[in-house]
């Protein structure tokens, strides 16, 4: 049985890899994001020498100073691709981490924005991601915009969001036209069911595309040396999903 995870693993791997983007060499991912994680150590033990800075990493993380030395990096240009979620999403590509309602967003607060404004300008690519697809989430335009999917003329951004994964589909982004395009949808659903989840207007293909299922090369890899680097930092995740416990010091 393939998991849901292992599924969008593997989607937010083709993408990562995707020819016609930027090259991703430095991957940053921030804290609490396993599926992105995996994602990203499934294309690293594919081969690909890509160079991944997880600022949630227990031990062995390059960061001794945290998320200011992951702004000082991207401020310098050395980070190709990074990842962010939202409480709102909408059809422009902005993202709501403040909250609903009128400002200060005091309805129903989200964690706070945070650097996701500074990471979505001055990162070359950036993957939106949210298991949740559902019209309360993928909104016709956030309450607050806490970073901006576009901006005016003028203003410099090194990129913009190159795709949105959901627990439901995989939508890819125009900047020139500030609209999302469906990809392809997860089994079990179809362009009927993601379109009555959705509460943005985006483009759509006359046929629509399964997303595929990870290969049988990519489980192994997901299963075993991806399972094993991720098994410290995020124990929960595989147990839940790959049926793995965390080792236990043989001295405790």
């Amino acid at each position: 049985m393939i998991h849901p995870e292992e599924r969008l693993a593997a989607a937010l791997a083709r993408l990562i890899l995707d020819p016609a983007a930027p090259p991703a060499r430095h991957i940053a991912v921030g804290a609490a994001s396993p599926i992105p994680a995996a994602a990203c150590w499934l294309v690293r033990k594919s081969g690909h020498p890509v160079r991944l800075s997880l600022l949630h990493k227990r031990s062995g993380n390059p960061f001794t100073e945290g998320t200011r030395e992951l702004f000082d990096l991207t401020g310098q240009g050395r980070i190709d691709l990074f990842f962010l979620g939202g409480g709102q999403i909408d059809g422009q590509a902005n993202i709501n981490l403040v909250g609903t309602g009128e400002w200060p967003g005091t309805e129903a607060r989200f964690p706070g924005s945070f650097g996701s404004a500074f990471m979505y300008m001055m990162t070359p690519r950036t993957i939106l991601f949210r298991e949740e697809h559902s019209p309360r989430v993928l909104v016709p335009r956030v309450d607050n915009i806490s970073a901006p999917g576009l901006s005016a003329p003028g203003v410099f951004r090194r990129g913009t969001a190159q795709a949105l994964v959901t627990g439901r589909a995989v939508f890819r982004f125009d900047p020139a036209r500030g609209r999302f395009a469906l990809e392809s949808a997860h089994p079990g659903e179809d362009a009927a069911s993601i379109r009555a989840a959705t509460g943005f207007d985006y483009d759509e293909p006359a046929h629509l595309p399964a997303t595929p299922d990870p290969a049988p090369e990519q489980l192994a890899l997901l299963r075993g040396p991806v399972r094993d680097e991720m098994l410290e930092t995020y124990p929960e995740f595989c147990a839940r999903v790959f049926g793995a416990a965390e080792k236990k010091d043989a001295a405790a």
